[in-house]
């Protein structure tokens, strides 16, 4: 495949990195990966990768093993991290597969070498495979315990110099408090790095939060479920919450 074709000029966005958690894969069917869902989410990476716009990919593991869950019934927590990195292994070769019947090309490279099915990480390259026009999944988180998949995408838009993350959840943004308890919740448009420390507004775990603040990587929180909602965010419409500094 050649290179990528030049971004509309409306793409707010040239470089960037989605962040899904694994649940969304599940939908409201019983099987860790329900594939209506999957196909949907592909297809609405596949138009804002038609914009030109340079895509990479990091998803939990949580539809199939989340580590802390596992800690809780008696796992080690080395362990059972270790078992949610393979869990994203499994989503990212969905995702692949997917991806390239609706005909995008992608790479899924992983933290954790196995190279029987994914490349190794190596920042360089998934730079040169964003630039001929791949998507690129980040698969295995870090390849460390005790680091989230939050931590991953702040990591790699990080040594990408993306130019946001956008994290895909099931709520419509970042509210001053909880939408599902208080009626009376404000959701923010917008809000600074420091004002959401100031006000302890749970964006993502620390450590990942922590990263983007230092590099000056955005974070775009957005419903997943709304339709057009990756275009949107891609386009810089006025959907979820962005957090900036």
């Amino acid at each position: 495949m050649g290179p990528s074709p030049v971004s509309s000029p409306s793409v707010k966005y040239q470089r960037i990195v989605l962040k899904l958690s694994g649940e969304v894969l599940r939908g409201k069917s019983s099987d860790p990966i329900d594939s209506a869902v999957l196909e949907r989410i592909c297809t609405d990476i596949k138009e804002i990768h038609s914009l030109g716009v340079q895509v990479s990919v990091v998803i939990g593991g949580g539809n199939i093993f989340r580590g802390l869950a596992g800690s809780k019934r008696g796992v080690d927590r080395t362990t059972g991290d270790y078992m949610g990195m393979l869990a994203t292994v499994i989503n990212s070769l969905a995702l692949m597969d997917c991806l390239e019947k609706l005909g995008v090309s992608t790479r899924v490279q992983s933290a954790i070498p196995m190279e029987q099915i994914a490349e190794p990480f190596i920042m360089r390259r998934a730079m040169r495979h964003l630039e001929k026009g791949r998507v690129v999944i980040f698969a295995a988180g870090t390849g460390n315990p005790y680091f989230s998949t939050d931590t991953t995408a702040a990591l790699r838009a990080s040594e990408l110099r993306a130019d946001i993350i956008l994290k895909a959840t099931k709520v419509d943004g970042i509210y001053d408090k909880d939408p599902k308890k208080h009626s009376d919740a404000i959701r923010y448009d917008q809000i600074t790095f420091v004002d959401a420390l100031r006000q302890r507004l749970n964006v993502m775990d620390s450590t990942a939060f922590s990263l983007c603040l230092d590099n000056n990587v955005p974070i775009l929180v957005f419903d997943l479920n709304t339709p057009g909602a990756i275009r949107r965010a891609t386009l810089g419409e006025k959907i979820g919450t962005l957090v900036h500094s």
